[in-house]
């Protein structure tokens, strides 16, 4: 499978999310998508990130921007874990890897001094024709939000 690359289209996915949806790209076409991969449900970087994004919605929805969450985790998982953090966002389970592979975020990683195969943090912003503008790997969650923020407010003046 390809992976996508900056300033081309992104095929058109689909995905299993909460609130029992299959969610596609293509539903939000005309809107600015944010897709942040993150590692796991419930665990303390990930937490941080999705509150970030949470706590920010309605600076989101002035540049027109969707958030969506994906990891591997399922869609039942996902549900308790938005509904525990009260994300106002669709979380998408990748089970398969196939979002993974194609925005190319699985990375060898250590772990309690074990090399595993795991979600590099990773974010990417695709316009509202579906091409993908801009992308974050390796994020910090401390400084991340003001990136995104400061990039779509570029892109909105």
């Amino acid at each position: 499978m390809s992976t996508v690359s900056l300033n081309n289209p992104v095929p058109n996915f689909s995905a299993a999310a909460t609130g029992d949806k299959t969610i596609q790209l293509s539903d939000y076409q005309g809107q600015y998508v944010l897709l942040y991969f993150y590692p796991k449900d419930n665990t303390s970087g990930c937490i941080t990130e999705g509150q970030n994004f949470r706590d920010n919605t309605e600076k989101f929805e002035q540049y027109n921007t969707v958030i969506l969450g994906v990891s591997r985790d399922s869609v039942r998982v996902h549900e308790g874990f938005k509904t525990k953090q009260n994300f106002p966002f669709d979380l998408l389970s990748d089970k398969e890897e196939k979002l993974c592979q194609l925005f190319d975020v699985i990375k060898e990683k250590n772990m309690y001094g074990k090399k595993v195969m795991g979600i590099e943090r990773s974010t990417f912003l695709i316009d509202p024709e579906g091409v993908l503008i801009h992308e974050w790997r390796k994020v910090k969650v401390k400084i991340h939000l003001d990136e995104v923020l400061e990039k779509l407010a570029k892109l909105g003046e």
